[in-house]
C-alpha cells in the first residue's frame, strides 16, 4: 500500500507523544475511570478529561477541552 503526499499529514509534538505515552502505561485513565465510575451519558470519560488536560497544560494546543475528542 502506497501513500501520496498528499495523505500523509506530519506533526511535531515535541515531547507530548512521550507523555501520552507514559500516561497509557501507566493506566492513568482507567485507574481515574475505576475510581470515580462511569455515567452512561458519558461522551468523554473522567480519565480522557484528566490526560486531555494533562496535555492542554503541557502546550498540546491552546484549543478548549472540547476539541480535544479529535485527539483521541
Amino acid at each position: 500500500m502506497s501513500f501520496s503526499e498528499s495523505q500523509i499529514k506530519v506533526e511535531y509534538i515535541e515531547h507530548l507523544g512521550i507523555v501520552a505515552g507514559i500516561i497509557d502505561e501507566m493506566s492513568l485513565v482507567e485507574e481515574i475511570n475505576q475510581l470515580l465510575g462511569t455515567h452512561p451519558q458519558e461522551i468523554i470519560s473522567a480519565g480522557q478529561v484528566v490526560k486531555a488536560m494533562i496535555l492542554n497544560g503541557l502546550g498540546f494546543i491552546s484549543a478548549p477541552l472540547y476539541l480535544f475528542e479529535k485527539f483521541f
